[in-house]
């Protein structure tokens, strides 16, 4: 089991100052359209996400299973790899920063729904040993074709994050999802944080990201919202998530924060904790 170092506030407030330089750097690179939403958003100018009762209702009897509404694996199938809105190679400025800090330093990580691999190849290149699991048996392939072709080794498994995981062996220090949250509904959302904490040694570390109620994307409008690609996403509140994680998690981090992907920018909530030696009933 990995020690990692002591984290104390002013440590963090640098580190994350970091981040926020190296976000408002990926974002420059180009001009979007989405980033001066977000920046509106920020302002004030935009009402926040919000739907009727009775509409998430409708929702959520339509969408029980998320990750289900649209077959994941087929946008593997069927859509090349550079279309695909979230697989970037470049890892997110959050991530690079808690490694580059050495908060987060090398040790047994785990990526929940890592998709084509990016991040976890990045995490092994930096001297991680890193599984990553997701439910689509193509993204699974590509991963693997990802790390032979960047050289590294890396444990790259079919499994569903709802489930019991009995394929993925060990614990780990460090667990992260990104931009996977969203994609799991409310009622779905504490089994899936209690695999998380039975997956980590104690003290392990745990990066998550997921759309903020906010955003302007997709509409703009509404808890729950589908994509062009056919996935219905739900999206939090801070308040939501900080419920949701206390009872597993010590909370070292959690603010809204701005996150850039190929063509739009988010806005997302960053939560940034610590596994407590024992959940609470």
């Amino acid at each position: 089991m990995r020690s990692f170092p002591t984290i104390d506030q002013k440590r963090l407030a640098a580190v994350f100052f970091e981040f926020s330089q190296r976000c408002r750097a990926q974002g420059e690179e180009s001009d979007r359209p989405a980033c001066r939403r977000s920046a509106l958003v920020r302002n004030g100018h935009l009402a926040s996400a919000c739907t009727s009762s009775r509409q998430i209702k409708a929702l959520d009897a339509n969408n029980s299973d998320p990750m289900k509404h649209i077959e994941i694996d087929e946008i593997y199938q069927k859509t090349p790899l550079e279309l695909i809105p979230w697989n970037t190679e470049t890892p997110p400025a959050a991530l690079a920063a808690l490694v580059d800090s050495r908060i987060v330093t090398p040790c047994r990580a785990i990526d929940l729904g890592c998709g084509a691999g990016n991040y976890a190849v990045w995490l092994a290149s930096r001297g991680f040993e890193v599984t990553g699991v997701d439910s689509a048996p193509t993204a699974i392939k590509r991963a693997k074709e990802n790390a032979t072709k960047k050289g590294v080794e890396c444990t790259f498994l079919v499994a569903d994050v709802l489930g019991d995981l009995e394929n993925v062996t060990g614990t780990f220090d460090f667990a992260y999802d990104w931009e996977l949250l969203h994609h799991i509904f409310p009622e779905r959302r504490q089994q899936y944080v209690a695999n998380v904490h039975r997956l980590l040694n104690p003290k392990g570390r745990y990066l998550s990201l997921c759309f903020n109620e906010r955003d302007p994307a997709f509409g703009g409008v509404g808890k729950y919202r589908k994509t062009p690609l056919g996935t219905v996403l739900y999206f939090s509140a801070e308040g939501e998530l900080r419920a949701l994680f206390d009872s597993h998690f010590t909370i070292l981090d959690l603010q809204t924060i701005e996150v850039y992907s190929k063509s739009a920018s988010h806005l997302a909530s960053y939560c940034f904790m610590e596994r407590k030696e024992a959940a609470l009933k």
